[in-house]
């Protein structure tokens, strides 16, 4: 039996949690938050036994197997040092860092103490996209030409959202989302990145307009707080292309072929698409694995790099990094 541990008790602390109740099969076993308040009344909504006032107390209990770090990305990399630091595997929040170097030293850190450590980057966990990547991989549509992503919403924690120190903004809240669709299309490596951002009085990023290119394709991805616009992905290629709305939590995609009626894929959720990757990180925490192929460290360092990249273009830096 694995043990779960949840850090943080907000919003997609509370999304996880319903999950996990649902799935059956999971063990809710601590939560920790910096008020015993909050950690009590978070054990009572969902069943969970022990409850901590603090990260450190939940770092130091050993019946804790592996800890979802939920906590604001400014805090992640510190979190997750104290949990590796203590033995604990972890599923942690994207954006996983705020940096690359973040990443690179988080997992530097995880093989020394020979603990498993995966992005919750839920998306590519999700069983229409092993479909999606047969596709492509028989080429199904020719040579990728374009892949296009967008993804925006209004919300009335705008403040929350765009706090530079929490690290906020769109790039590292849902930026990542478009940029990890385009590097499951086309792959990590990009012969280039353009891009602009249009930047709140917050001192963070609203709209972000990225343009990737691979060799003789391109990505194009837009994205936006404040602005609520259809959630869709698509891959165009030289013989067709393939449709994936709501492509973040995607349940269905269409190929359409060159002359052919369109073909539907269809993987709807068990539960709420959370499940699958909670599955794969207590999979490989059972196991023994140090790593997900699904989702391995060189992926989650790769998008890291290019969102360092779209912030070096447009000056974008948080108040905690001087």
């Amino acid at each position: 039996m694995i043990r779960w541990g949840i850090l943080s008790t907000g919003t997609i602390a509370k999304n996880f949690a319903r999950t996990a109740r649902q799935m059956g099969d999971v063990t809710l076993y601590a939560v920790a938050s910096r008020s015993q308040e909050s950690a009590d009344e978070f054990g009572d909504a969902y069943g969970i036994e022990k409850r901590y006032g603090s990260y450190e107390a939940l770092a130091a209990d050993p019946q804790v197997d592996i800890v979802y770090v939920a906590t604001p990305h400014s805090r992640h990399f510190e979190d997750m040092k104290l949990m590796i630091a203590a033995g604990k595997h972890i599923l942690c929040e994207k954006s996983f860092t705020t940096d690359a170097a973040q990443a690179e030293e988080i997992f530097r850190l995880a093989r020394e103490k020979g603990v498993f450590v995966m992005e919750a980057f839920w998306t590519k966990t999700l069983p229409v996209y092993r479909e999606v990547e047969k596709l492509l991989e028989e080429g199904a549509i020719g040579d990728i030409r374009t892949v296009t992503a967008q993804y925006g919403y209004t919300t009335a924690r705008q403040a929350r959202k765009f706090d530079a120190a929490l690290a906020g903004g769109t790039l590292l809240d849902i930026g990542v989302y478009a940029i990890g669709f385009a590097c499951m299309m086309l792959g990590c490596r990009f012969d280039s990145i353009q891009s602009q951002l249009v930047m709140n009085p917050e001192g963070t990023d609203a709209i972000d307009a990225i343009l990737l290119r691979r060799g003789d394709a391109v990505a194009q991805l837009t994205c936006a707080i404040g602005c609520q616009m259809p959630t869709h992905g698509a891959v165009y290629g030289t013989k067709g292309h393939i449709d994936i709305p709501d492509f973040k939590s995607a349940q269905r995609a269409t190929l359409c072929l060159d002359g052919e009626a369109p073909r539907e894929l269809a993987a709807p959720f068990e539960v709420n698409g959370f499940e699958y990757e909670i599955r794969e990180a207590e999979r490989c925490a059972a196991q023994g694995c140090r790593q997900s192929a699904l989702l391995p460290p060189q992926w989650t360092v790769a998008v890291m790099r290019i969102m360092d990249e779209v912030r070096r273009q447009n000056g974008l830096r948080f108040p905690f990094e001087g």
